[in-house]
Protein backbone atom coordinates (compact mmCIF):
# COMPACT_ATOMS: atom_id res chain seq x y z
CA UNK A 1 0.00 0.00 0.00
CA UNK A 2 1.30 3.41 -0.88
CA UNK A 3 1.45 5.56 2.29
CA UNK A 4 1.82 9.35 2.28
CA UNK A 5 3.59 9.67 5.89
CA UNK A 6 5.65 7.71 7.84
CA UNK A 7 6.35 8.22 11.31
CA UNK A 8 9.44 8.75 12.63
CA UNK A 9 10.87 6.51 15.10
CA UNK A 10 10.37 7.14 18.53
CA UNK A 11 14.01 5.04 19.81
CA UNK A 12 16.13 8.68 19.74
CA UNK A 13 13.91 10.22 22.26
CA UNK A 14 14.08 7.07 24.34
CA UNK A 15 17.61 7.35 24.09
CA UNK A 16 17.65 11.04 24.50
CA UNK A 17 15.45 10.88 27.85
CA UNK A 18 17.16 8.13 29.74
CA UNK A 19 21.04 9.61 28.92
CA UNK A 20 19.69 12.48 30.57
CA UNK A 21 18.88 10.28 33.79
CA UNK A 22 14.79 9.99 33.11
CA UNK A 23 13.38 6.85 34.31
CA UNK A 24 11.45 5.06 31.67
CA UNK A 25 9.25 1.62 31.99
CA UNK A 26 9.38 -0.16 28.60
CA UNK A 27 7.01 -3.17 28.67
CA UNK A 28 5.47 -4.92 25.63
CA UNK A 29 2.44 -7.99 26.07
CA UNK A 30 4.49 -11.80 25.75
CA UNK A 31 1.16 -12.18 22.89
CA UNK A 32 1.24 -9.05 21.05
CA UNK A 33 1.99 -10.67 17.42
CA UNK A 34 2.49 -7.07 15.58
CA UNK A 35 5.11 -5.77 17.76
CA UNK A 36 7.15 -8.93 19.52
CA UNK A 37 8.11 -7.85 22.68
CA UNK A 38 11.64 -9.66 21.33
CA UNK A 39 11.91 -6.78 18.69
CA UNK A 40 11.31 -4.18 21.48
CA UNK A 41 14.38 -5.51 23.83
CA UNK A 42 16.50 -5.34 20.32
CA UNK A 43 15.91 -1.78 20.50
CA UNK A 44 16.62 -1.39 23.85
CA UNK A 45 19.71 -3.66 23.56
CA UNK A 46 21.09 -1.25 20.78
CA UNK A 47 21.17 1.87 23.59
CA UNK A 48 24.31 -0.65 24.91
CA UNK A 49 23.29 0.25 28.48
CA UNK A 50 24.66 -1.50 31.46
CA UNK A 51 22.68 -4.52 32.67
CA UNK A 52 21.91 -3.50 36.26
CA UNK A 53 19.52 -6.36 37.11
CA UNK A 54 19.53 -9.26 34.70
CA UNK A 55 15.95 -10.78 33.36
CA UNK A 56 13.99 -12.51 35.90
CA UNK A 57 10.44 -13.07 36.99
CA UNK A 58 8.33 -10.83 38.15
CA UNK A 59 5.19 -12.02 40.44
CA UNK A 60 2.10 -11.24 41.60
CA UNK A 61 -0.33 -12.93 44.27
CA UNK A 62 2.30 -15.89 43.77
CA UNK A 63 2.08 -16.20 40.26
CA UNK A 64 4.60 -14.82 37.69
CA UNK A 65 3.02 -11.55 36.17
CA UNK A 66 5.98 -11.56 33.60
CA UNK A 67 9.83 -10.31 33.42
CA UNK A 68 11.72 -7.66 33.97
CA UNK A 69 15.36 -6.45 33.34
CA UNK A 70 16.91 -2.91 34.61
CA UNK A 71 19.41 -1.26 32.50
CA UNK A 72 21.93 1.28 33.88
CA UNK A 73 20.26 4.85 33.50
CA UNK A 74 17.41 4.01 34.93
CA UNK A 75 15.44 1.86 32.37
CA UNK A 76 13.25 -1.20 32.55
CA UNK A 77 12.38 -3.76 29.68
CA UNK A 78 8.86 -5.71 31.29
CA UNK A 79 6.90 -7.76 29.68
CA UNK A 80 3.01 -8.48 30.83
CA UNK A 81 2.62 -12.21 30.61
CA UNK A 82 -0.73 -13.06 28.27
CA UNK A 83 -0.70 -9.64 27.27
CA UNK A 84 -1.30 -8.64 23.65
CA UNK A 85 -1.03 -5.55 21.27
CA UNK A 86 -2.70 -3.12 23.81
CA UNK A 87 -0.33 -4.85 26.97
CA UNK A 88 -2.57 -3.45 29.41
CA UNK A 89 -6.00 -4.48 28.50
CA UNK A 90 -5.73 -7.97 28.49
CA UNK A 91 -4.01 -8.70 32.20
CA UNK A 92 -5.01 -5.72 34.17
CA UNK A 93 -4.16 -6.66 37.04
CA UNK A 94 -0.97 -7.18 36.49
CA UNK A 95 -0.71 -4.24 34.17
CA UNK A 96 -1.72 -2.03 37.48
CA UNK A 97 0.78 -3.84 39.71
CA UNK A 98 3.00 -3.05 37.60
CA UNK A 99 2.80 0.50 36.73
CA UNK A 100 2.19 0.84 40.74
CA UNK A 101 5.52 -0.35 42.05
CA UNK A 102 7.58 1.66 39.08
CA UNK A 103 5.73 4.65 39.98
CA UNK A 104 6.34 3.74 44.00
CA UNK A 105 10.23 3.25 42.35
CA UNK A 106 9.97 -0.36 43.98
CA UNK A 107 11.26 -2.98 41.42
CA UNK A 108 9.11 -5.25 39.83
Amino acid sequence: MPYSFDAPSSIEYHFNLTTRGYRALVFSGDHDIWIPFLSTHAWIRSFNFSIVDDWRAWHLGGQAGGFAITYANHMTFATLKGGGHSAIEYPPRESLAMAQRWLDNKPL
